[in-house]
């Protein structure tokens, strides 16, 4: 009877395990989506490590569109590059200043770090020279806003130079983060917490 008794303890714990991974699973709407408020006491993962994270895969077309969003455990960055078959290359890491790719020119980031995140995209067509995404050197990237995030706290673009382009996050802290590919979309997360 003991055994039986164990082996039902055992199964309830697991039941429970995985319906709080179910509900962490539903509780974002898109990839940039907003996080549920019953996922807030989910635990969270913070081993991604805070080193800098390089694939060095090319891509030649352009960044469309960046956008955000506030998950339970973590502040999401998407750029999006419609278009784009294989992998996207980036390099993403913390750095002390943020300098705007291939003039150096320093840019002011509030926060108390300053990731740096180059994607293999330029924001312009590389065929016409037309601009694919209207960020501009030194300003706020357009449509983006952070109001109320608990990690991001600034976005500056940096420049779009030969045939990658340059954002600077502001975030709280230097905190954990993860660099990952979901079809044409290159998603940036930065953890809540160590």
């Amino acid at each position: 009877m003991r055994r039986v008794t164990t082996a039902a303890a055992a199964l309830v714990l697991a039941g429970a395990g995985l319906a709080g991974t179910a509900g962490t699973a539903g509780a974002t709407t898109g990839l940039a989506g907003r996080a549920d408020k019953a996922t807030a006491a989910t635990a969270c993962s913070t081993a991604w490590g805070s080193g800098e994270k390089t694939a060095r895969d090319s891509g030649s077309q352009p960044l469309k569109n960046i956008t955000t969003g506030r998950h339970a455990c973590y502040d999401r960055m998407v750029f999006d590059v419609s278009g784009a078959k294989g992998k996207l290359g980036y390099h993403v890491g913390y750095v002390r200043t943020f300098q705007q790719d291939g003039s150096g020119d320093r840019i002011p980031v509030g926060g108390g770090a300053i990731l740096q995140i180059f994607v293999n995209a330029p924001s312009y067509s590389p065929t016409t020279g037309k601009p694919t995404y209207a960020g501009k050197a030194g300003q706020p990237l357009p449509g983006v806003n952070i109001t109320g995030y608990r990690t991001f706290k600034d976005t500056r673009f940096g420049a779009s130079f030969e045939g990658q382009t340059q954002v600077g996050l502001g975030v709280r802290a230097k905190l954990p983060f993860r660099v990952l590919q979901s079809g044409d979309r290159l998603v940036v997360d930065v953890a809540h917490t160590w």
